[in-house]
């Protein structure tokens, strides 16, 4: 009997299967309505069991990668939404990490949209040299795609996506040419591994999606969607390439996501730069960081003092850092145990 039971701690899939069991409620609240809570996890073992690699991937990374596909409300089945091993450089010991983040795949995006109930249609499209495709704008109210499925397509030269409402009216497309995505690329966090070198066409579909999404109703659930899509997020030596002019047509309205307010945080900055007006000394530097937040969550050592400790730190952040340390907290009760 006790090598029975050492073998089931010994393997780590019976491990990973009680902690998922164990984060039973927290994935219940973070689970729309019409995915049950074990259908979920069935999904997300299944998902895991089928990548070694994630078994034995970081364990913190792994739960906050799932608790984001709940919140979100999509399945990790490799169809709505992946679980995808990024290669993290340990700044303790120079090696590597394997860090788990969470993708929506554009199946799972276009799900959500047409969930919202306001529209009748949504296509996204990458374009090939070889394709015929045009759009005059005022004139067409969609572009004539073509594509010879059976044929050699060609290189990528864009992407583009159009919906149509239940009304009737037709939004116009959002068109991105294979510069523009290629500028989204290269501030991403990823921009030389995982998705955009495995699924370049699926990033690409994203991208313009991500745009576009932000003209379409109830756009504000599918910007936060992509504002936890990992592979989505901005690295910080986007700031020098910025300033460089490189991602200036990235984005022209107003900030909304990550990668908006980085542009909005540069132009702020060079601003500040040339003496015009902005914000005072003693506001820059001194707010509460996601990264603090986290390391006092990580200091709590029962779950009482991290819901305590949640609640306090998290009037202090912003409404997308507060869902990170949200999702942060979840983990770190997982850790502790329902004893503690």
């Amino acid at each position: 009997m006790a090598t029975q039971l050492q073998e089931r701690r010994a393997d780590p899939a019976v491990a990973l299967r009680q902690s998922l069991a164990q984060m039973s409620d927290q994935l219940k609240m973070a689970l729309p309505a019409h995915i049950a809570v074990d259908k979920f996890q069935r999904v997300t073992m299944t998902a895991i069991q089928s990548n070694p690699d994630l078994l034995n991937a970081d364990r913190r990374s792994l739960f906050g990668a799932v608790v984001k596909a709940a919140q979100d409300g999509l399945l990790p089945d490799g169809r709505e939404g992946a679980l995808v091993i990024f290669n993290t450089r340990n700044r303790s010991s120079g090696g590597w990490d394997k860090k788990v983040q969470w993708m929506p795949m554009i199946a799972g995006v276009l799900k959500k949209i047409r969930q919202s109930g306001e529209i009748a249609s949504v296509d996204v499209h990458v374009v090939h040299e070889h394709d015929k495709f045009t759009y005059r704008p005022g004139l067409d109210a969609v572009p004539v795609f073509e594509p010879d499925w059976f044929a050699d397509r060609g290189n990528p030269i864009g992407a583009y996506a159009i919906a149509t409402l239940k009304s009737g009216e037709v939004v116009p497309p959002e068109i991105m040419n294979v510069a523009q995505i290629e500028a989204v690329r290269k501030v991403s966090r990823a921009s030389d591994k995982g998705p955009w070198v495995d699924w370049w066409g699926e990033m690409a579909r994203k991208t313009v999606m991500r745009r576009f999404a932000k003209r379409l109703p109830s756009s504000t659930d599918i910007e936060a969607e992509f504002e936890r899509d990992d592979t989505m997020v901005a690295k910080s030596a986007a700031l020098a390439m910025a300033a460089e002019g490189e991602i200036a047509q990235i984005e022209t309205e107003q900030p909304a996501g990550r990668l908006d307010v980085l542009e909005h945080q540069i132009q702020s900055e060079q601003a500040a730069d040339d003496g015009s007006e902005g914000p005072a000394d003693n506001e820059r530097g001194e707010r509460l960081t996601l990264d603090q937040a986290m390391a006092e969550i990580d200091q709590c050592g029962t779950v009482i003092d991290v819901d305590t400790k949640l609640e306090s730190l998290l009037p202090d952040l912003s409404e997308a850092d507060g869902d990170d340390l949200f999702v942060h907290a979840g983990v770190r009760k997982t850790e502790l145990g329902p004893g503690k």
